[in-house]
Formats: C-alpha cells, structure tokens, sequence
C-alpha cells in the first residue's frame, strides 16, 4: 500500500492474508467495534468469534485497489476479494478508525 497508510493497516491485510486470528484481533483495542455484513461486533472477543465464524466460512484472496487517509485520520481501503463465495469476486471497503497503532473501529462494507 501507500507509504501514507498506517502500518496497522498493512499488517491487518497481511494478517488475514495468512488467516492468522491472533494476529488480527492483537490489532484492534480492547473495545473496538466490528461491522460487517451488517452485523456489528464489540470488544475483543466478539471479534475473535466474527474472524472464527462469519470471516472464515469461505477461502478468498484480497487485492487492494487503493488506500487514502482521509481527514478524520480514518484509513478508506478498497479492494476486491476472489474467492468461493456465492458470486466468486467482490469490491468491497474497508474503513479503519485508529487508536494510536491500534483499530478502534472498522467497517466492511459493498
């Protein structure tokens, strides 16, 4: 990505790359709110159970399309998922709120 995008954002995406849990919930703070596929996640260990249930229901690659850091210092990542889900590839974006080299809030969304 961007030499402007937060190394916290980088590491998520290498993270689920490798579909490695620990790693991704080691990166958000202990409150942090999870939202996607409109269900929404708080605290560590609902995001834990969204990254053992819903986020690994099917085997899919990433490729990021673009990063910005927008005003708010919030991180807009878009990106196309190819995988064995229903439809095989999706655009998606990820929006990051950080807490200092933490995510406090993260939104998937179309």
């Amino acid at each position: 990505m961007s030499a402007t995008v937060p190394a916290v954002v980088d590491r998520y995406f290498e993270a689920d790359a490798r579909r490695d849990i620990d790693a991704i919930v080691g990166l958000f703070t202990g409150d942090a709110v999870v939202v996607d596929e409109g269900e929404t996640r708080r605290g560590t260990a609902e995001i834990r159970a969204w990254q053992e249930g819903p986020a690994s229901r099917y085997q899919y690659t990433t490729e990021v399309l673009g990063a910005e850091v927008l005003d708010a210092g919030d991180v807009l990542v878009t990106a196309r998922l190819t995988g064995d889900f229903p439809g095989g590839t999706a655009e998606l974006t990820w929006r990051f709120t950080l807490a200092g080299d933490r995510v406090s809030r993260l939104r998937i969304a179309p």
